[in-house]
């Protein structure tokens, strides 16, 4: 079921592409009650669904479904117990090659798409509260508020990242990022939905697939790039999430006033297109393709990426050999297999770590949908025009956008834990710095875009670091788990603090979020002190047997300096 050059073959390829028509059409059968709008302004809200509208919901529902059956493959059980047998190790001294530059520039575009999802929600969330008559700073009478909107969408965020862990452990990194791309398409149809409730529930599945991409391409670059590039390549293209902001809000600018907040959904039918077609260059695991028993064509991956296969033999109790990547793993299952699941990540092994990331990135999800999410709005309540706003927010990460690769250098070549606490650290202080000025930045344009620089651009660096870090210190067969659990708590500090605005207990300004996300923020960071372990330029197996206790006889390349 592969190709010699080392892609997946899908077991059942005409089901997924009919459904990936399907899809597509779908979408395309939404468009004319969009178009119809015009003359409105675009605005949907009230007009009922016509009968292209729901067919193409229809087609939809039908081509995901059909989408996932060609994707999975029947014996994903056999599989998982296989890999955990398998262990694919990068070369320490390998360099990088053409063949990653072309992976790493398919997952820089797949990061920034996804990345671009949330960032919409902060974009969108004015012109739907004006539309829809919603309760938000700028509209306080309305019947509903706005922020259940962020709020459904974060909330799928989480849901996915978790689900996705567990997916892209169990059927392979290639497949779990292609149905992510799917939703993407497939949600785009959130722009011509005309009710709320619709927008709610199509937000919700949008978020799924956005939640389920960050982890899986994080794990896919930590098993695929050499051990002494992987930190600030990681970095470096998770920081991507400036990039993300610098689009979106120049797209809001430029797109909104002509046709309506809508267009920033309907964005999504073309780049999700674009990352299925661009998926024919992105190789599967190659762990995975030996769990298939796919010998060669994992061969021939590990040939062009520079990676060698370990067989970890089991002892005479079934457990795998000492020194080795699941060395020290308690079994869970019967006959000496181990049940992988998210509470292995928080076992003896791995407890200190994983407890030191779930707080990090809970903090870090708090200024990401806390201060950020409201930064459009805030600025709007502040006097600014809606325009004016969308560009204050891309001036600033525009600004910040050198700061992704210094953070890329600083956890590349410096030192992984050092970097999360010195980003964290300033960027506390700037959020503080926001919580004691408050409104009165207003009055300075120049000021109030300069500070808006670290929680725009560090904080997103700050998730970057923290994904990175979060798939270099689990084993290879719950690694997309690990992954998950920093993505999803990153998202659950964003659900937190949304829901206390829904709930009204506590306004969405500008001094309020900075304070609440900060506070978080830098006691996570101080976790990390004590408990987290340094990564750079180590292996990932001999990172994993420090933390179980068993150290490698061979030493890093950081001590062999």
């Amino acid at each position: 079921m592969t190709d010699r050059s080392g892609h997946t073959k899908f077991r059942h390829p005409v089901a997924f592409w009919l459904g990936s028509l399907a899809c597509a059409v779908g979408v395309v059968l939404h468009l004319p009650m969009y178009y119809d709008a015009r003359t409105m302004g675009y605005r949907m809200a009230g007009m009922k669904p016509d009968a292209a509208m729901i067919a193409g919901m229809a087609l939809i529902g039908v081509g995901l479904l059909a989408s996932l059956y060609g994707l999975i493959p029947a014996d994903a059980n056999a599989i998982q117990r296989r890999a955990a047998r398998i262990l694919v190790r990068p070369l320490d001294d390998a360099p990088v090659r053409p063949q990653h530059i072309v992976l790493l520039l398919i997952m820089a575009v797949a990061v920034t798409i996804d990345v671009m999802k949330p960032v919409t929600l902060s974009l969108v969330a004015p012109g739907m509260a004006k539309e829809y008559d919603l309760t938000s700073p700028l509209n306080p009478h309305g019947h509903l508020p706005v922020s259940l909107l962020p709020l459904v969408g974060i909330g799928g965020t989480v849901l996915g990242s978790l689900l996705w862990g567990w997916l892209g452990d169990r059927i392979g990194r290639r497949a779990s990022i292609i149905f992510a791309c799917q939703l993407f398409v497939s949600t785009s149809i959130c722009g011509a939905m005309p009710g709320f409730t619709w927008n709610l529930l199509m937000c919700f599945l949008m978020g799924i697939g956005v939640g389920g991409m960050l982890p899986i391409a994080f794990a896919l670059m930590a098993e695929t790039i050499p051990a002494r590039h992987r930190g600030w390549v990681m970095v470096l293209i998770g920081g991507d999430v400036a990039g993300a902001y610098v689009i979106t809000s120049w797209l809001a600018g430029a797109l909104t006033p002509h046709y309506s907040w809508r267009i920033l959904w309907l964005i999504g039918l073309p780049t999700g297109l674009l990352l299925i077609v661009l998926n024919r260059w992105i190789p599967e695991s190659p762990r995975y393709l030996l769990a298939r028993g796919h010998g060669d064509a994992a061969e021939e991956i590990m040939k062009r990426f520079g990676a060698q296969v370990v067989p970890v033999a089991p002892t005479d109790d079934g457990r795998a050999g000492a020194g080795l990547v699941d060395a020290g793993l308690p079994d869970t299952a019967p006959g000496g297999r181990r049940r992988e699941s998210y509470r292995m990540l928080f076992g003896r092994e791995f407890r200190g770590a994983s407890v030191a990331i779930t707080v990090l990135a809970i903090g870090v999800g708090l200024v990401t949908y806390g201060f950020q999410l409201w930064i459009p709005t805030n600025l709007q309540h502040l006097g600014f025009s809606s325009v004016n706003s969308d560009y204050v927010v891309r001036n600033a990460a525009l600004v910040g956008l050198p700061l992704s690769f210094i953070a890329a250098w600083m956890y590349g070549f410096w030192r992984s834990k050092k970097t999360i606490i010195v980003l964290s650290g300033f960027s506390t202080v700037t959020l503080l710095w926001f919580a004691i000025a408050g409104d009165s930045l207003a009055r300075n344009h120049a000021l109030l875009t300069a500070l808006l620089v670290l929680p725009l651009a560090g904080t997103s660096s700050v998730v970057a670091v923290v994904a990175a870090y979060a798939t270099e210190i689990y084993p290879t067969r719950i690694r997309s788990r690990g992954a998950g659990l920093a993505a999803g708590m990153t998202k659950a500090g964003g659900v937190l603090i949304i829901a206390l605005v829904v709930t009204s207990v506590t306004p969405p300004s500008i001094a309020v979020t900075a304070l609440i996300g900060a506070i978080p923020m830098l006691a996570g960071a101080v976790i990390l002190v004590w408990v987290g372990p340094e990564t750079r330029a180590r292996r990932l197996e001999e990172i994993v047997a420090a933390e179980v206790g068993e150290q490698e006889q061979q030493p890093s390349a950081a001590q062999a300096r």
